[in-house]
């Protein structure tokens, strides 16, 4: 049965749904929350919690994606942020969390006109790696070919191509494009790749060889796609769909899995508990990290769609400060509003349900039930 929606005689549009439109269902069976698994694997990688930290500069710095790493999860460093513009950036981060509402996007676009120094992205990575921790770090598709090679020399383990959208075949009258399928089998480490929102368009992704594909267009808290392009993805169909998509390029490929990665409109629990029932793998959390203590953006959060020196299409966003990354991640919560203790709403949600682990909890039950917060 069709879900297209006339929108007058001369255009039809398909319903798709947020996160907010949906919720899972308890079934038969329930669970102790100490008996569930939510780990996950990507390639050789095996990590304890499916919580991957978004590469934005009020998120993460070397240090936290160390912090994180020793938690269990994966923090992803922006190689085009200002840890590789700046020797010492923290006055500059303490700045952009002082600057008045009104003057906050153009003095970044003037902080991130810095030129981005290859040195710096090699003694960042480095950084991390020396903790001992799985090192990440991502670039946009259109600085993927200039700093590819610095990145891969640095040893990192994986590697994150990420724009707010990305896509298989970019056509470019002006500069030869990014070959993306020729440019991950060359490489020797595995690429994530996104973001993407629709079944065809993930599944090129897919046959390009990336280990996996990020989900999400424009619906992060500092986003702003939506007013500034007319462009947006509600997330529970975007994952749903992806998800579609890993399933038949798994039968396609002859039982190659891809990696879904839900990133974009996952600001609380319940969000990351209804996109691995959609389907993903793993969260890509953004505003939900730079709401720690240790967030370099002291309580605002913004992407690099805020700071785009000619179009900008976010903003920094104040999202406030709700405890330290340990408490975000485990708890102990000190309210009911899904902003603490997220591994534990996880666990707590699937035990409910009845599952064991993240595969599995892939095929509970969900129902569409709008919700509006008060």
């Amino acid at each position: 049965m069709s879900n297209e929606i006339e929108i007058g005689r001369g255009k039809r549009g398909r319903r798709a749904y947020s996160f907010d439109d949906i919720a899972v269902v308890p079934s038969r069976r329930t669970r102790d929350p100490k008996d569930v698994s939510v780990g996950w694997q990507i390639d050789a990688y095996h990590f304890e919690l499916p919580i991957v930290a978004a590469p934005m500069d009020s998120v993460m710095t070397p240090e936290s994606a160390v912090a994180l790493g020793r938690f269990g999860g994966l923090g992803v460093l922006d190689l085009e942020g200002l840890w590789t513009r700046y020797e010492s950036p923290e006055p500059l981060l303490a700045e952009i969390a002082e600057l008045p509402a009104g003057e906050a996007t153009h003095r970044m676009q003037e902080i991130y006109a810095e030129p981005i120094k290859p040195e710096l992205i090699t003694q960042r990575l480095k950084e991390i790696r020396s903790a001992g921790v799985t090192v990440a770090g991502a670039l946009t598709p259109q600085r993927t070919q200039e700093f590819y090679k610095t990145v891969v020399d640095a040893g990192v383990d994986l590697f994150v191509i990420r724009g707010t959208t990305v896509s298989a075949e970019h056509v470019s009258g002006n500069a030869e494009p990014l070959n993306l399928k020729r440019f991950i089998y060359e490489l020797d480490v595995p690429v994530v790749v996104g973001g993407a929102s629709t079944y065809t368009a993930a599944l090129h992704l897919m046959r390009t060889g990336a280990a996996g594909v990020l989900v999400g267009f424009g619906g992060g808290a500092a986003h702003t796609t939506r007013v500034s392009l007319g462009i947006h993805a509600p997330m529970a169909t975007s994952v749903a769909d992806v998800a579609a998509a890993r399933r038949d390029y798994l039968d396609e490929s002859g039982g190659r899995y891809v990696h879904v990665i839900a990133d974009g409109g996952v600001g609380h629990s319940g969000d990351i508990v209804k996109a691995v029932a959609c389907g993903a793998d793993a969260v890509m959390l953004g505003a939900a990290l730079a709401r720690a203590a240790e967030a370099p953006g002291k309580g605002f959060h913004w992407g690099p769609e805020a700071h785009h020196p000619q179009l900008p299409r976010g903003e920094r966003v104040e999202v406030g400060t709700v405890g330290t990354l340990e408490e975000i991640l485990f708890g102990p919560g000190k309210q009911a509003d899904g902003t603490l203790n997220l591994v534990g709403a996880l666990r707590r949600a699937m035990a409910t349900t009845g599952y064991s682990d993240l595969k599995e909890f892939q095929r509970v039950e969900v129902v569409v039930s709008p919700y509006q917060p008060r």
